[in-house]
Parts: C-alpha cells; structure tokens; sequence
C-alpha cells in the first residue's frame, strides 16, 4: 500500500514539474523565473526523498539534502544577480 501512495506523489511532482517548466519558459519577468526555478529545485529534492524512500536507501536523502543546500545557494546567486548587486 506505501509504495503506491509513494508513487502516486512521484507521479504528482512529475505534473507540477511539467506546469512550473511551463512557467520558467514563459515567465514574463525575471523574478518570476527565479522563483519557478527555486520552486522546481523544491520539487525535485521532494523526488529525491521519494526515490530515497521507496529503494530504502539513505544515501539518496543525503544527495538530496547537499543538492536542497546548493539550491539555496544558488537560489541567492540568482536574486543578487537580478537585484544588480554582482
């Protein structure tokens, strides 16, 4: 019953993966973009966790972990650069 319900919330962040590609291409402004982009980051360390989970491997949640920390940092880069601050 859990690998099913895992699956159907991988199944789930893979359709709002497809609507926030959508709004990082069409974005009308740069914040905008930035923010499908860290929204999307989000999205794709929730389906780290999941793959983590559903092959019981603890590795996976720490690469999802490093991966969310260099989001983070890049999410920063990014909204400094468009803010004019670099």
């Amino acid at each position: 019953m859990s690998i099913q319900l895992f699956i159907g919330a991988a199944a789930i962040l893979g359709i709002l993966v497809f609507v926030i590609s959508f709004r990082l291409i069409a974005g009308p402004t740069k914040p905008d973009r930035a923010v499908a982009l860290d929204s999307l980051n989000t999205l794709v360390v929730a389906a780290m966790i999941i793959v983590g989970v559903i092959n019981d491997s603890v590795v996976m949640i720490d690469v999802a972990i490093v991966y969310a920390a260099l989001s983070f940092v890049g999410t920063i880069f990014i909204a400094r650069y468009i803010e004019g601050g670099m």
